[in-house]
C-alpha cells in the first residue's frame, strides 16, 4: 500500500530567478515538503531526508503558474521509504497541465533522538488488524 500526497504551490516572483522563473533551489525545497509529508503520513512518525537523487528539471516554470507536486511513497524497507515525487504545471485558466520536474528521495523514519526507527508493514498491520476483529 502506497502514500501519496499534493502539494499545491502558487509561483510568486520572490521565489524565481532572474530568469523570473522559478530557482531550482526553491524547487528542490518544495519537492523535498512534498517527499517528508507523504513519507510522515506513511511511517506515521518522525523522518528525515538520506538522499535525493535523479531530480530532472523538464520545463521552467514561471511566475504566475500553479505548480502541482504529487509525491508516492513507492518503497518501504526496515526504516528507510523510497518517495517519487512528479510536478506538472499550469497557468491558471491558459493552459494545460504539463510535465516540468522529477525526483526521487529517501526517508528515513526516527525517534526523537534522530535514530532510525522501524516503519510498520501497512499489510502486516492490516492483517493484524483484521484477526482482532
Amino acid at each position: 500500500m502506497s502514500t501519496e500526497i499534493r502539494l499545491i504551490e502558487m509561483i510568486f516572483p520572490e521565489a524565481a530567478n532572474h530568469y523570473g522563473t522559478l530557482f531550482g533551489g526553491n524547487a528542490l525545497a518544495l519537492m523535498a515538503k512534498a517527499a517528508f509529508v507523504a513519507a510522515t503520513r506513511h511511517a506515521g512518525m518522525s523522518v528525515v531526508m538520506a538522499r535525493s537523487e535523479r531530480v530532472d528539471f523538464a520545463t521552467p516554470i514561471r511566475v504566475g503558474e500553479i505548480l502541482e507536486l504529487v509525491a508516492r511513497v513507492t518503497r518501504t524497507g526496515r526504516a528507510s521509504m523510497t518517495v517519487e515525487v512528479e510536478g506538472t504545471a499550469s497557468a491558471p485558466g491558459i493552459s494545460a497541465d504539463r510535465p516540468v520536474l522529477s525526483g526521487r528521495f529517501e526517508m528515513v523514519a526516527v525517534d526523537v533522538d534522530g535514530r532510525p526507527q522501524p516503519v510498520a508493514q501497512p499489510a502486516a498491520q492490516e492483517i493484524h488488524e483484521r484477526k482482532k476483529t
